[in-house]
């Protein structure tokens, strides 16, 4: 018996010794080649990197996977344990390994004959997806299990949750926890209620099945079994288990704003950060832009120009329908249209097919409305002319005219402030796709408006003159249509904005303001080619003896160009570049009169010397970049250049203040505070600008077809460009208060006689200028009181004009 006792001890040793050494040998098969841990230990995956406006409002997103990282110690207790009862509720107690758990799990394979149940704790779920395949073998959990093991010896249990609850996939495009939230409930991880908390936490198994956008009953079933592990786990009380079965789920995945509103300000920053930090930097790095625009800027700037682009486009006449449908074509169009009503009634335009016309207008059918459209509201629609301006051409007065049955055409509600549907009250409807607002819209015949998109294009940008902050940029008529930013991309003719520093230049170089130059005409001839310039003024008139304050203000070609003869085009070209301008600046005297192509951001730069001491400030779109973690990348700072003195810049702001109140910028009066600015318009009519400002905001508008053409008879900057200028101003002028431009010392102003340009004595009767002189500059004598002493009595007319002048 002893024997048999001996013989079974040593049996049961070699078979101890045989069991541990199959399974160190199994263990040392398993660890031969796996993976290192420093993908995970230096975890840094694929974030979204968020912009945001200059108050915090998010301007849009930039990703590949959406993910926002968050740390599981900032969430709630009921978001964490919502995941540990769902994936591994003994998480903070075992070492990597839930041995129960596995055990678990291969009964239920033996069963099925198959692996249908891994029982992986959430260490070996980091594992398997930072480290592993995601195949399904017996090979692969070995080492699953043996890396979770190592990993709870590198990291803490909270490190190890943060990065799952971080790198999981809850379908619908969201990658953690962070996006889950937003994605689902619109609103941030740590805001998550116990309810939505648990249906997130039942995702994961089976994200795009149980997508609760799509799959309500399956997200449900999810929910309700995290909610009884819970209880069982005694984590909730029966009470919070009742509350949350019995909650109502409301989804909201939000509206990411990325390319809606400031979608050219997106666009420039995306650029910007993309040639300093490389693309996958930008799209999977998870920074945190701060930018300078602000949102009620740029939805101002965005508004006006898309209205003023669409107002220049109706002066250009109709172009015709988008298309005319007939037949089955016809069925299609109608059963096939999404129509978002709630946008329509808040002015968004809408595709519409005409039915039936008259003389007096057309009956049209959207989607399954109907729709009566005046012929008051084609009066615009009148056959282009180039030769002749909008004004010269009758307005559409028979609908039959400009419309046919079978036209697919733009419309907008005519009355848009003044909508009524019997027994609604429209405003005060939370869900205007509801049935009861479906059913009474179906029944009334909506009034509308033609409406034509523009192939018309132009640009908007608006800047702080004491930080450079680009506040809004606006480049083109709409991003969707065209990404090409017409603000910063667009290389064009400035026209006369460039005036100013040519007036400023002559400033330095002997000149006044009330320096008398002659308006006479001028003839260049090209000694090598033989060919002839001969420049005009704008309305094709000579005005003699002129003062450099009116040839400023009423915008003289004639003069500025003796003014840029005399002081010389390479000083010209050196103040142009002073003040910041870039261009390809050849030595002619077209360059006086804005030849050269620049970029409207670069003007307004150019512009902000005026607007400021004299020194310009670099345009800054970003402010600040920080990293995921919170570090500092970048601190953007104001970039000022010395430029030209203040009494210059003051000068030359001085005689823009006059061109708004007395020459080619008055529209601009209508923002009713003190406002300096200039037009712009270009040979042919092809391009128009206006360059206003105050001293607090600067706004630059350019507007042109991208192939140059004309814009039209009469669309110069004051028709075409300051309107925009003027609707976004109105819209933003009172977040600031009012100013006026403060003159710098070493000035003096000093009344002169408007014709002669000389001192004003006591009790003077005729026409005077209260001007702005560097000290010592000033005109010494007083002029004469005789109104025909030759110097400053006016020609009758251009021929005895001419007889002075030759």
């Amino acid at each position: 018996m002893r024997k048999l006792l001996i013989i079974g001890a040593i049996l049961l040793v070699l078979l101890v010794l045989t069991g541990i050494g199959g399974l160190t040998g199994l263990y040392f098969w398993a660890a031969r080649d796996l993976p290192s841990f420093k993908k995970i230990t230096d975890y840094n995956p694929p974030l979204v990197t968020t912009v945001l406006d200059r108050n915090d409002d998010v301007l849009g997103y930039f990703f590949h996977e959406r993910r926002f990282l968050v740390e599981s110690t900032d969430l709630p207790p009921h978001v964490v344990q919502s995941f540990l009862a769902a994936e591994d509720s003994n998480f903070y107690h075992h070492e990597g390994i839930d041995i129960s758990g596995i055990l678990r799990s291969l009964i239920r394979n033996i069963q099925a004959r198959s692996i249908v149940q891994g029982g992986s704790t959430i260490t070996q779920q980091v594992i398997k997806s930072l480290l592993l395949t995601p195949e399904r073998s017996y090979e692969r959990k070995l080492k699953e299990a043996i890396l979770a093991y190592r990993l709870e010896r590198y990291l803490t249990k909270d490190e190890i949750l943060t990065i799952y609850l971080n790198q999981i996939f809850f379908g619908a495009g969201a990658y953690g926890i962070e996006a889950a939230a937003r994605t689902y409930f619109n609103k941030h991880a740590h805001e998550l209620d116990l309810a939505e908390a648990a249906l997130l936490a039942g995702l994961p198994k089976a994200p795009s099945v149980n997508n609760p956008l799509r799959n309500a009953a399956g997200a449900r079933s999810r929910q309700v079994y995290v909610l009884e592990r819970l209880l069982a786990l005694g984590w909730i009380t029966p009470e919070e288990h009742g509350a949350a079965l019995e909650q109502h789920l409301v989804f909201d995945s939000g509206s990411d704003p990325s390319w809606r509103r400031g979608a050219w300000y997106l666009e420039e920053v995306r650029r910007e950060l993309i040639a300093r930090y490389g693309e996958e930097k930008v799209y999977t790095g998870g920074l945190t832009v701060r930018t300078a625009a602000d949102l009620r800027h740029q939805v101002a700037a965005e508004k006006a120009m898309r209205s003023e682009l669409t107002a220049l486009g109706k002066r250009q006449g109709w172009r015709g329908p988008i298309e005319n449908l007939s037949g089955t074509a016809v069925d299609d169009f109608l059963l096939n249209q999404q129509l978002d009503v709630e946008a329509f009634l808040e002015g968004t335009w809408v595709r519409v097919l005409v039915t039936n016309v008259r003389t007096d207008g057309a009956y049209v059918r959207f989607g399954p409305y109907h729709g009566w459209m005046d012929v008051a509201t084609m009066g615009w629609a009148r056959t282009p002319n180039p030769q002749r301006a909008p004004e010269d051409v009758r307005p559409v007065r028979d609908a039959q005219q400009v419309l046919q049955v079978g036209d697919v055409i733009w419309a907008s509600l005519s009355t848009p402030d003044d909508i009524h549907v019997e027994g609604i009250d429209l405003e005060a409807v939370e869900d205007i796709g509801s049935n009861e607002v479906t059913q009474a819209l179906l029944g009334k015949t909506w009034e509308l408006a033609l409406e034509q998109e523009p192939t018309v294009e132009g640009a908007l940008a608006s800047i702080d003159p004491v930080t450079g902050d680009v506040l809004a940029l606006v480049g083109g008529y709409s991003f969707q249509r065209s990404h090409f930013n017409r603000a910063t991309q667009a290389i064009r003719q400035p026209g006369s904005t460039f005036k100013p520093v040519v007036y400023s230049a002559a400033l330095d170089h002997g000149y006044t303001a009330a320096s008398i130059v002659m308006d006479a005409p001028i003839v260049f001839t090209d000694a090598a080619t033989r060919d002839t310039w001969k420049p005009e003024n704008f309305e094709g008139r000579f005005h003699g003896p002129t003062m450099l304050r009116d040839a400023l203000v009423k915008s003289r070609n004639l003069v500025t160009i003796r003014v840029a003869q005399s002081v010389g085009i390479p000083e010209i070209i050196e103040r142009a570049q002073t003040l910041g301008l870039r261009g390809d600046f050849t030595p002619d005297l077209s360059v006086s009169l804005g030849s050269i192509p620049v970029n409207l951001l670069n003007m307004c730069e150019a512009f902000s010397a005026f607007a400021r001491d004299g020194s310009t400030v670099a345009p800054r779109t970003i402010l600040s970049v920080h990293t995921a973690w919170g570090d500092t990348l970048l601190e953007q700072d104001t970039q000022i250049t010395p430029g030209i003195s203040a009494q210059n810049a003051y000068i030359i702001t001085n005689m823009l203040e006059e061109a708004v109140r007395d020459g080619t910028g008055r529209r601009a009066r209508a923002l009713g505070r003190p406002v300096a600015g200039k037009t712009g318009t270009t040979n042919n009519h092809h391009d128009a600008w206006f360059i206003g400002y105050t001293p607090y905001l600067l706004t630059g508008v350019y507007v042109g077809f991208d192939q140059l053409a004309p814009l039209g008879r009469l669309e110069t900057g004051s028709r075409a460009a300051l309107p925009a200028w003027l609707a976004y101003r109105q819209q933003v002028e009172d977040m600031y208060p009012v100013q006026n431009f403060t003159p710098p010392p070493g000035l003096i102003m000093a009344r002169v006689d408007a014709r002669s340009g000389l001192l004003a004595g006591p009790g003077w009767e005729g026409d005077t200028f209260l001007l702005p002189f560097i000290s010592g500059t000033q005109p010494q004598q007083i002029a004469s009181s005789r109104r025909d002493d030759g110097r400053g009595a006016r020609p009758s007319s251009e021929e005895d004009l001419l007889r002075q002048i030759f």
